[in-house]
Parts: structure tokens; sequence; C-alpha cells
């Protein structure tokens, strides 16, 4: 349950983006990240400072792609989001006696605290990385900033709605509001495919990192042997 309602305001705004673009999109992630952290609270009555940062984030971000008619804000959220996940686990370095991944996960297996260090140094670095990759996508693997700044150029508009292509231009704009649109359309395909698929890579890789580590209870090992 926790999993699903993390990843709902994800799936909200790819499928509201696939009906209506990236306002309206948008605009639901919003809206449902803000439902997530009132659930959270009614629910535990206290909201941990990621979930507030990431709603704060994307009403800040989310806000100004509303106003200004700009994608661009809202796609920078998942690299600003990501370098603040990569933050908080690099100062629990210093801060505290454990790592942050050692307390979230010291609970359930027992590793020695070279391999803790070593494990929250490898999050540290797959955010960091997961917030690069999501500016390569947004201004070179996708080509979104290029062909909407050419977009730009041709109409002399500083915003523009690329859901409603078909309805606001034609000939060689058009073709342009087209591309450009196909271009956002990639990006918001990577935001949810692209991102999760590289995340459950790094698990598995994590997973599989960790079954060199963590050492069979004894009363197993002498159950198996019997």
């Amino acid at each position: 349950m926790k999993l699903f309602i993390d990843f709902l305001p994800i799936l909200l705004f790819f499928i509201a983006y696939k009906f209506a673009g990236i306002y309206w999109a948008t605009a639901v992630a919003i809206g449902a990240t803000a439902i997530q952290v009132a659930w959270l609270w009614a629910r535990h009555r206290r909201v941990e400072k990621m979930p507030l940062a990431t709603l704060g984030l994307l009403v800040v971000f989310g806000g100004l792609t509303i106003a200004l008619h700009d994608p661009i804000f809202v796609m920078w959220k998942p690299t600003l989001v990501n370098w603040l996940f990569a933050a908080v686990f690099i100062g629990s370095h210093w801060i505290g006696e454990r790592t942050l991944i050692e307390r979230m996960m010291g609970q359930a297996i027992e590793l020695p605290k070279p391999i803790w260090t070593r494990l929250n140094a490898f999050w540290s670095g797959f955010f960091v990385f997961l917030g690069l990759a999501n500016l390569f996508v947004v201004y070179v693997g996708s080509g979104f900033y290029e062909a909407h700044q050419a977009l730009l150029a041709a109409t002399g508009e500083t915003g523009v709605d690329l859901s409603a292509c078909a309805t606001l231009y034609t000939g060689s704009v058009l073709d342009l509001c087209t591309q450009a649109q196909a271009r956002e359309s990639t990006w918001v395909d990577f935001k949810l495919f692209g991102m999760m698929g590289l995340t459950i890579a790094f698990v598995i890789a994590q997973s599989l990192y960790l079954s060199r580590h963590i050492k069979e209870d004894p009363e197993t090992q002498a159950l198996e042997t019997d």
C-alpha cells in the first residue's frame, strides 16, 4: 500500500498527460501529492520532511509551469527531488551515529559498518545519477528543449500548449509544434518508465551485492544441515 501511495502521483501525472497535456497533468500531480501528504498526516499524525519537501518543490516548479506555460520548470522537479535525496544520504555520513540507509534497513538485516557506509554512498550516487539522467533526457536525449525553443522562436510566444497544436497552428509552425509535443511525450515516458526501470535495476543490483555480505542465521544453518 505504501509503495502504491508513493507511486500514485507519478501514475496520475502520466494518465492526465495522455488525455489533457502537461499543464493539466501538473495540476493533477500537485493535487495528488497534497492528498498523499494529507493521508500520511491523517494516518500517522506526522509527515516526514521528504514528502513535504517534494510537495513544496512540486508546488513551486509545477506552479511556474502552469503560470508561465513553460514545461521546463516541472521537468526540473525530478532532478531537484533526486538531488535532495542525495544530499540527505550524503549528509547522514556526518550527522548521527548511523548512515541513513542503516537507519532505514538496520532492523531488517545486520551488516558490518563499512558495508553500510558503502551502501549509503551507492544510494547517494544513484540519486545524483538519476537527476543527471533526467536533465540529459530533457536537454539532449529527447530533443525537447531545442524543439521547444524553435517553436517559441517561430511563434513569438513565451508559452505554448503543446496538447493543442492542431487547433493553434498550421503549416510549418504546426510541424514544429508536433515535433515539440512528441519530444515532450518522450520525457513523460522516461519520467514514468525510465526512472522506474533504473530504480528497479539498481535495487536488484543492491540485493545481489547485499547477498554476498548477509550472514545466515546459525539456527537456519543447523536446520539445513540436519
